[in-house]
């Protein structure tokens, strides 16, 4: 029977909650997954600092997670995803993505392999009905386990600094690799992982462990200014790397209602991870047609004049025809730019006579301006620290 009343209950708290709520100074707080996420703790502008200057920490619980087991773990995966799941080694993490038989986007989101026969794949939506239909002929176990795992990222340039204080050297482990520690009689499981384009850490452990090990992280990090992060702050600096968002800057295909909307990985400018030689996949048919043929929509980084963000705003051919349309824009503190991410019809990719219409609020009036924009290359934020072995200690 369908549950009607299924608006009333309230939304789900993390194992961090007891510590996220008490540093919520303004009660800012967002649905993520059926969960209460912070979105702002106190200072948008400091928190943000904290990723960029410092250590910051985001409560990843929410995220959708499954486990994936069984011998025929890794074939599996390669049916279903646009990367060659194989080639993945123990104790690595790659990101992905996943479609459905048309070529266009379901999801992406990050794979771990914990063994041989033991996948974790981390997403924003739910797709487990879809999930086992593709087990079908199989021997997989595939679970949701969101709820057993808590999870923190830890970004920013003194990441490494913090967690070497708190007795975890993760000075060998090298950009998307992870590595068991111990911690308080158990351990935990540390990849360098993350979405601000920084140096960063993602930390999974069991929800009994969450606030003693929140506890010891910021004892730990308190010489170097470490501060927790809503999600506001972490759009900016995801923006600024250049990182896409479903239903943010893609609309997944099972959930789109109009057949015009979905994209597919070549057109959200993923194709640099299709494995086309791995054999078949879900989609493939329709990517190499579209491969073949060209695709009628791209993704571009664009550099926009101005201080004003040109998020939801439509692009213009020559100022009079429709190009595209803006999906996500900040003004950069890192770089001093108003940048954006936007799809544009694939014939106008490469930025030649291409403007943007920005309503801009001025002392309760919007005022008009029509700018002209220069596609650019994502990341659009770079640091060498992302990538530095061994990581920076400062």
């Amino acid at each position: 029977m369908t549950n009607l009343t299924h608006f009333r209950t309230p939304l789900r708290h993390t194992p961090f909650h007891p510590r996220t709520a008490s540093a919520n100074r303004l009660n800012r707080w967002g649905p993520w997954a059926g969960c209460m996420t912070s979105l702002c703790y106190g200072d948008v502008d400091m928190e943000y600092t904290a990723i960029r200057n410092a250590a910051s920490v985001y409560d990843l619980c929410p995220m959708v997670k499954y486990r994936v087991t069984g011998p025929d773990a890794a074939d599996y995966l390669n049916r279903l995803m646009i990367r060659n799941a194989a080639k993945l080694p123990v104790g690595g993490v790659h990101y992905t993505a996943w479609c459905d038989d048309d070529g266009k986007l379901l999801d992406d989101g990050t794979l771990f392999r914990h063994g041989p026969e033991d996948y974790l794949i981390c997403c924003q939506e739910r797709h487990l009905p879809w999930l086992l239909d593709s087990a079908q002929g199989f021997d997989v176990q595939v679970a949701e386990i969101t709820e057993e795992i808590a999870a923190l990222s830890l970004q920013g340039p003194c990441s490494a600094s913090v967690l070497a204080a708190a007795g975890l050297d993760v000075s060998a482990l090298k950009p998307f690799r992870m590595a068991r520690f111990p911690f308080a009689g158990g351990e935990i499981t540390i990849s360098r992982t993350g979405f601000t384009g920084d140096l960063g850490y993602e930390l999974w452990m069991t929800p009994d462990q969450a606030l003693p090990f929140w506890d010891h992280l910021f004892a730990a990090g308190a010489p170097w200014g470490i501060r927790p992060i809503g999600t506001d702050a972490l759009d900016l600096a995801r923006i600024e790397a250049g990182f896409i968002i479903t239903n943010m800057d893609f609309v997944p295909a099972h959930q789109a209602l109009r057949e015009d909307r979905p994209r597919s990985p070549l057109e959200m400018g993923l194709g640099w991870m299709i494995d086309w030689e791995k054999g078949n996949f879900t989609g493939r048919r329709a990517l190499l047609a579209e491969k073949a043929q060209g695709s009628e929509w791209a993704l571009v980084g664009l550099d926009v004049p101005g201080n004003v963000s040109a998020e939801g705003s439509i692009l213009y051919h020559d100022k009079k025809h429709e190009a595209g349309f803006v999906t996500a824009a900040a003004w950069s503190p890192a770089l001093k730019a108003s940048v954006a991410i936007a799809q544009v019809k694939a014939r106008h990719a490469g930025g030649d006579n291409l403007w943007v219409e920005i309503y801009a609020l001025r002392e309760l009036q919007y005022v008009k301006l029509m700018l002209p924009v220069r596609v650019v290359e994502r990341p659009f934020y770079n640091p060498a620290r992302r990538r530095a072995m061994p990581p920076e200690r400062v």
